[in-house]
C-alpha cells in the first residue's frame, strides 16, 4: 500500500512539473515556428519581423532608456488607478452583497456601466478634469472597478451562512466578523478579482494615453504606429505585455502565501501513508 501511493506521489510530481514547463514548451514553439517563417522570406519582415530582430531592438531601446521612462509611467498610472479601483469596488461589493436593497437598486447600473467602452468615456474624461495623470487614473480606476467588485461579491455570497451563524453567537459583529471570518473566507474570490483587475489596469494607461495624450508607453506606441515602425512596435507590445505578467504573477504569488489552505501534492496524500514514509529519509541504494 504504502509503495503504491508513493509511487502516485511520484507521478503527481511529475505531472506537476509537466504542467509547469508547458507554457514554456508552447511559447518556445511558437517563437521557434514564427523565426522560421521570418527567416525564410514566406512573410515580409515590414508585416512580421523576425523574433531576433524584435528581441535586438527591444535590447536597443531600453538601453538608451527609450522605453524605461514610458514604462515606469505607464505601470504608475495603471498601480494608482488599480488602487483607486480597489478602495471604490471593496466596500461597494460588500454593501450589494450583503444588502438585498442595495443590490436591487445598484447592480443594473453596475452591469450598465460595462456597456460603455473606455475610448468613449475618455474624451468625457478629458472634459471633465483635462488633461494629464487624472484622467488617465480615473480610466484605469474604472476598467479595473467591474473584475474587483464581482470577485467581492462573489466571495462574500458564498460564505455558508452557519459560518457567519456560528460567528456571531461567539460574539463577533460589525468589522471584527469582517475581519476575522467574512474576510478569511472569501480571499480566494477577491484575490482572483484583484488579479484581473490589476491586469486591465495596463490596458486601461495604455488606452487613456492613445486619447488622452501622456509621456507613457501608449505615446511611444502611437508614434511607432503612424512612422509604420513594426520592429519598434513589437519591442513595445512585448514591454506592456511583460508589464502585465509581471502584475499578474506579483498577485499569483501573494494569492498562494494568504491562501493557507491551498492542497499540495502531500497533504492530500498524508493522512494514507505512513508517518515513516512520509518524514524518513530513503536509505542510499
Amino acid at each position: 500500500m504504502a509503495a503504491q501511493l508513493s509511487a502516485v506521489l511520484t507521478r503527481q510530481r511529475r505531472q506537476h512539473r509537466l504542467v509547469l514547463a508547458t507554457p514554456i514548451l508552447l511559447g518556445l514553439g511558437v517563437v521557434l515556428l514564427w523565426e522560421l517563417v521570418a527567416r525564410t522570406g514566406a512573410v515580409s519582415p515590414f508585416f512580421l519581423p523576425a523574433p531576433s530582430r524584435i528581441v535586438a531592438r527591444l535590447f536597443a531601446d531600453v538601453s538608451s532608456t527609450m522605453l524605461l521612462r514610458p514604462a515606469a509611467i505607464t505601470l504608475i498610472e495603471a498601480m494608482l488607478g488599480s488602487l483607486l479601483g480597489t478602495v471604490i469596488a471593496f466596500p461597494l461589493g460588500y454593501i450589494i452583497a450583503r444588502n438585498r436593497w442595495a443590490a436591487a437598486g445598484l447592480q443594473p447600473y453596475v452591469a450598465a456601466s460595462q456597456a460603455m467602452p473606455a475610448v468613449a468615456l475618455a474624451p468625457l474624461l478629458v472634459i471633465w478634469v483635462g488633461y494629464g495623470l487624472l484622467p488617465i487614473v480615473l480610466l484605469c480606476a474604472l476598467l479595473v472597478f467591474f473584475p474587483i467588485l464581482l470577485g467581492t461579491m462573489l466571495g462574500l455570497r458564498t460564505i455558508d451562512p452557519d459560518f457567519l451563524d456560528a460567528a456571531r453567537l461567539d460574539g463577533a459583529f460589525g468589522w471584527r466578523l469582517l475581519w476575522h471570518i467574512e474576510v478569511p473566507l472569501a480571499l480566494p474570490s477577491l484575490l482572483t478579482g484583484l488579479r484581473n483587475g490589476f491586469t486591465l489596469s495596463i490596458t486601461g494607461a495604455v488606452v487613456g494615453e492613445f486619447v488622452m495624450g501622456g509621456t507613457g508607453l501608449g505615446m511611444i506606441v502611437s508614434v511607432q504606429g503612424n512612422s509604420a515602425d513594426t520592429t519598434g512596435l513589437f519591442a513595445s507590445l512585448l514591454v506592456l505585455a511583460l508589464l502585465a505578467v509581471g502584475m499578474y504573477s506579483l498577485l499569483r504569488a501573494v494569492e498562494r502565501v494568504l491562501s493557507t489552505e491551498r492542497p499540495t501534492v502531500r497533504s492530500r496524500f498524508a493522512p494514507l501513508l505512513p508517518a515513516a514514509d512520509l518524514s524518513r529519509p530513503k536509505e542510499p541504494r
